[in-house]
């Protein structure tokens, strides 16, 4: 009964599957839409044939459920094939490849800061200038910004003129360019109408809190309308690692409340039930221009609005139904949707609240009081709904974040519906500012739990990465799923109970979990070679690279995410880095630099870009560091070794701030075996540093510049003449690093290759013969290959081109 229940739930759910799972593929493959959506509609009209000439009312139903699953796929298709044309001549124009190009544009996003404190939004192109012609254009596009480089009220709605860079977006991006606006943004309108309504509104309320205490002021427009523009970037770090980052995103809850407290108000006026449906959807609409419209808000929107239409004609059906048909409409009228991770989270943990809270709560109950189950189980079922897909993105499970959702969860609606109050009274200031502070209250509770809750220890575990992470959570989630609601009713797969079989998975993997917490806690340092002077931590794709000599530390770059930084560091037993040196700072060099902040001595930096760069060495130099701009020539110690900067040269204006301007260094001397760090220099720049006769070589280890990319100088790697070549690389990155032409151009030279992505965290010491190199694990193909080696290798120093290889003891 309870099993053909759900199904009778979930019957309109193909329809979102089919409209989903169209839509993704063909936003990915938008040449062949066109093609699909024309068979699709063949198929709902020879079905629709069909079912005209069947009398039997259950084969009715079943073919009509396959006409509506067709029509929604063809109709999803159809849109993509409809704006392909366009698309497709804006990605035909010759704009890309670095070539200064003007857009004029209408933002339609909320401005958002992303790292490096950039500023991101959403736009709508109408037109590009490439050189003195202009060609008028009609396609989405995202743009990047650093604030100080913009002149105007940047909001949606504004007219702008944006002057930079484009490069294409990736299949399947709502975007079709992504334009790097290094010359500015150039307000010529403000918003008007709503917009403009809309938008003195939010600032107003950010405005309002100003004066109060930090940080939860900072949150009271985050709750409110999802402005997170006041919070600072610690504060996002808590909320994130505590998984109360979704209350300052705008979603259902929101939408809930004001269509809620809406039909409430008509209904105590004696209003008519079409006139409290209407009022209720004309808030809503209001809403949604205030926050602005993310994926999540526009999803709960729609499921809102189609729950409002199904009262007013008297068949509010069940809720699933109403997500499964919202989904369906959005993916059709917005296709790309369907590759927003933002929209997948929303769905999944609305989903999840409708179909697990009741069972949750209910074997919850029979161990608490049903008010406290009740509690607990609707965070529980949105993280284990949301968790597998959140490790796609940090591969590491928050262990706090149901207790921490728990004890938000009384505080977030006040909060949210003060807030909204105080926003919408900005009219009247004096009640606008009572309104905001007592909104503050309970915002400042829910600051003070994130702030709490990530500084406990062992407040994310890592986990898997990638889709083999997303499975095993998956499956690790049903399995709590099943633990949490007990053995009824028993479901039985041959003469295993499903309950048995749940509580041995969870038996696993709690117990995989705390021995992996163990190696990068308490145990990881002796998983790690004692000896080792030089290290490249597996952080994905980026640079992260470790140096010690006489018990001092230098890091080279942070990796892309703090997570990843922090893991490697605990491994190694690192508390205090002494030397930062951050060669430049896009993301997977400079991205995971909140894991050391506060902890680091001197900051040696490559030139700033813009004013996100310089914001980044403010911040650490606020938390007790010392920066200095690195140029060629500069010396230092490291223990007993001695460090050089060979690049950039002090003052060139050659190269422009980024890869080609990023610090090279050099250690020699102390236990060290001598090394170089190259950065990501491209071949032009690579032949710079060896013209300008800095080098002393040769080396003995060399960081590969660039990951491996195939823009490389072999004259340089010539000269170099090191033994052993390092590549910080991610495993199955977009850009097929390491590419097989460098890889060819070490291996011709007699390199011994150490990659990340293929052996793990990589270690590298001076022994009595030669440089030995320890890799965690083994690379596809096991130690024999001849790039691997073996697991700890002493490669002789560089004393001619042929290199042997002698076998050490595994440590």
């Amino acid at each position: 009964m309870v099993v053909r229940t759900t199904l009778r739930r979930l019957r309109l759910a193909p329809v979102a599957i089919a409209a989903w799972a169209v839509a993704f593929w063909a936003t990915r493959v938008p040449e062949v839409a066109g093609g699909a959506a024309l068979a699709l509609w063949v198929g709902t009209l020879a079905v629709l044939g069909v079912f005209a000439t069947r009398r039997h009312a259950r084969a009715r139903t079943a073919l009509m459920l396959v006409v509506i699953v067709l029509a929604g796929a063809a109709a999803a298709a159809s849109h993509v094939a409809l704006a392909e044309p366009a698309r497709a001549a804006a990605r035909a124009l010759p704009v890309d490849g670095g070539r200064a190009v003007t857009v004029d544009a209408i933002v339609t996003g909320k401005i958002e800061r992303r790292a490096g404190d950039r500023l991101v939004f959403d736009a709508r192109a109408t037109g590009v200038t490439i050189g003195t012609q202009n060609q008028p254009v009609g396609v989405e596009v995202s743009v990047i910004v650093a604030p100080d480089r913009v002149d105007g009220l940047l909001d949606v709605g504004a007219v702008v003129v944006v002057r930079g860079t484009v490069s294409p977006a990736r299949p399947g991006d709502r975007a079709v360019w992504f334009v790097s606006a290094s010359r500015g943004v150039e307000v010529v309108a403000t918003p008007s109408g709503l917009f403009a309504v809309t938008s003195e509104l939010r600032r107003s309320l950010v405005a309002a809190v100003a004066g109060l205490p930090p940080p939860g002021a900072g949150l009271v427009p985050g709750l409110a309308v999802g402005d997170t523009s006041a919070v600072d970037a610690e504060l996002d770090a808590q909320m994130k690692a505590s998984s109360l980052s979704h209350l300052t995103a705008v979603s259902g809850a929101n939408c809930a409340i004001v269509v809620g407290l809406t039909f409430a108000a008509a209904a105590a006026l004696g209003a008519r039930r079409s006139v409290r449906v209407l009022a209720a959807v004309g808030a809503l609409a209001g809403f949604v221009l205030l926050v602005t419209p993310e994926p999540s808000v526009v999803r709960a929107a729609a499921m809102g609005a189609i729950a409002m239409i199904g009262i007013q004609l008297g068949r509010a059906g069940p809720g699933i139904a109403v997500l499964s048909l919202g989904v369906a409409v959005l993916l059709i009228g917005d296709p790309w949707l369907a590759g927003s991770l933002g929209f997948a989270l929303s769905v999944a943990a609305t989903g999840a609240l409708l179909l697990w809270t009741p069972s949750l709560t209910a074997g919850l109950a029979r161990r608490m009081p049903q008010a406290l189950a009740l509690a607990l189980s609707v965070p529980l079922a949105a993280q284990l709904a949301c968790g597998p897909l959140l490790v796609l993105i940090t591969p590491s499970v928050p262990l706090y974040g149901v207790v921490a959702n728990l004890l938000a969860a009384p505080a977030a609606p006040v909060a949210t519906i003060v807030g909204l109050a105080a926003c919408l009274a900005m009219p009247l200031p004096v009640l606008a500012s009572g309104l905001a502070a007592v909104a503050w209250l309970p915002a400042a509770w829910i600051s003070g739990v994130a702030s709490t809750m990530a500084e406990l220890p062992g407040h994310a575990v890592p986990w898997v990465e990638g889709w083999w992470g997303l499975m095993l959570l998956a499956v690790t989630g049903a399995a709590i799923g099943i633990v949490v609601r007990g053995r009824r009713p028993s479901v039985r797969l041959g003469s295993v109970s499903v309950h048995l079989g749940a509580v041995a998975v969870l038996a696993a993997v709690v117990g995989v979990v705390t021995g992996g917490a163990a190696l990068t806690s308490i145990a990881g340092p002796l998983t790690v070679p004692q000896a080792w002077s030089i290290a490249a931590c597996d952080v994905g794709q980026g640079d992260a690279l470790l140096v010690r000599d006489a018990g001092r530390i230098a890091l080279i770059d942070t990796g892309p995410a703090p997570e990843l930084l922090t893991a490697c560091l605990t491994r190694f037993g690192i508390e205090r880095i002494d030397l930062l040196v951050l060669t430049h700072f896009d993301l997977d060099h400079a991205g995971g630099v909140d894991a050391v902040r506060g902890r680091v001595g001197v900051v040696l930096h490559g030139p700033p870009g813009d004013g996100g760069d310089e914001a980044l060495i403010a911040a650490l130099e606020h938390a007790g560091a010392r920066a200095v701009a690195a140029h060629a020539g500069m010396t230092g110690a490291l223990g007993d070794a001695r460090w050089r900067a060979l690049w950039p040269r002090e003052g060139s204006r050659a190269y422009e701030p980024g890869n080609d301007a990023g610090v090279v260094l050099e250690f020699t001397g102390g236990a060290l075996p001598s090394v170089v760090f190259l950065a990501d220099l491209s071949a032009s720049a690579q032949r710079s540093l060896l013209a300008s006769g800095i080098l002393r070589p040769r080396y003995d280890v060399v960081k590969v510049a660039h990951h491996g990319s195939a823009d490389q100088a072999p004259e340089l790697y010539d000269a170099i003449g090191a033994s052993v070549a390092l590549i910080s690389v991610g495993l199955g990155n977009d850009y097929g690093h390491p590419r097989a032409e460098t890889l060819t151009l070490l291996e011709e030279r007699g390199v011994s290759i150490a990659r990340t992505d293929l052996s793990g965290v990589v270690a590298v010491w001076a022994g009595t013969t030669g440089v030995v190199v320890w890799r965690e694990r083994a690379p596809p193909g096991g130690w024999a290959t001849a790039a691997a080696c073996c697991a700890v290798c002493s490669v002789p120093a560089p004393t001619g081109r042929s290199v042997g290889r002698t076998v050490g003891e595994a440590q």
